[in-house]
């Protein structure tokens, strides 16, 4: 999703790179009495994942072990779910999020929210592909059982992959999808809520910000305005998300970041989450905007909400302040 921003990573591929003696160097912090964390940190923080999984097949290789589960049972809490979160393949670390967020009582929306409404159609496809490699169960199967109404009709339509492809515009559908817009929600008592999520489900990113903008000139307001008077609840939400990441999603990030770590307490799954996932995508950029939003570094904040090992692995993955 790079058509507004040069999407700008914080961790990208180390130049002087040898997965041996990474391997031997991590196995090294790991055995005997106590654990080297700081050693683990300056290394896996610093390679890209391409690397990591290099690093994993040599420690198997050479040592005869797994480096996931020699992680697992040295490290503990929240800088075990950093450092394994970032052993895994990109898509696979979202799909044990996904499961994590439907799993057991109770569904996390937001984390549905967050993961699904931000993909594009080649990543939905490499996600559900995984999902089901992982847990013999299609995505699309659980998530009808953990959703409803046209929030479940909503995600259904994003993974079954019918977002047309990026690139796609059509100037003139764009007045005419606007005007379908407008008819379904402000336009009308009531309002139509297939109209808003097959639009916003099926055109291209490209093509939906045409949309946006033919919105503005129809009708005198944004379209955040027009959903935020025509919708509530969890399709809300999602819908929301659609649109900030349409028009730039590093905004989107900063501010469920943001959110993550105001007031009492830190919502640590959602900050680790976020890092993780995007630290090879676009941090860089994400860091710029919360600076740009809130007036302080993300570098700071994290410091501040954050202790131990734990807040160093991610202020090695944020980078420099």
């Amino acid at each position: 999703m790079s058509w507004y921003y040069t999407p700008r990573p914080t961790v990208v591929a180390a130049d002087e790179f040898d997965a041996s003696t990474d391997a031997a160097a991590l196995r090294k912090a790991m055995k005997g009495f106590g654990t080297d964390e700081q050693a683990i940190i300056d290394i896996l923080c610093a390679r890209n994942n391409q690397q990591r999984q290099e690093i994993s097949e040599a420690f198997t290789r050479e040592l005869g072990r797994d480096l996931i589960d020699d992680l697992k049972s040295e490290l503990g809490g929240k800088f075990e779910d950093v450092i394994v979160g970032l052993m895994l393949p990109p898509a696979k670390y979202l799909c044990k999020q996904l499961h994590k967020a439907m799993d057991g009582i109770g569904t996390n929306e937001k984390t549905l929210i967050e993961i699904l409404c931000s993909l594009n159609n080649e990543q939905i496809k490499e996600v559900v592909n995984t999902y089901e490699e992982l847990y013999d169960r299609p995505l699309a199967e659980h998530l009808c059982s953990e959703t409803s109404g046209s929030f479940r009709r909503l995600l259904t339509m994003i993974i079954v992959g019918s977002r047309d492809p990026q690139g796609t515009v059509d100037p003139d559908l764009a007045i005419e999808q606007a005007n379908q817009l407008y008819t379904a929600g402000e336009g009308k008592l009531g309002t139509d809520e297939e109209v808003f999520y097959k639009i916003l489900a099926h055109a291209s990113f490209d093509q939906l910000e045409m949309v946006f903008e033919e919105y503005k000139s129809l009708t005198g307001r944004t379209i955040e305005q027009a959903l935020k008077a025509e919708l509530s609840g969890e399709l809300y939400e999602a819908l929301s998300a659609i649109v900030e990441c349409v028009q730039m999603a590093p905004h989107f990030f900063a501010k469920r970041l943001h959110k993550a770590m105001d007031g009492v307490g830190t919502d640590d799954a959602t900050l680790i989450r976020i890092i993780v996932s995007r630290s090879e995508i676009d941090l860089q950029n994400i860091k710029d905007e919360f600076e740009q939003m809130y007036n302080k570094s993300l570098h700071s904040v994290v410091k501040d909400e954050t202790s131990g090992d734990y807040k160093r692995a991610l202020l090695a993955l944020i980078g420099q302040a």
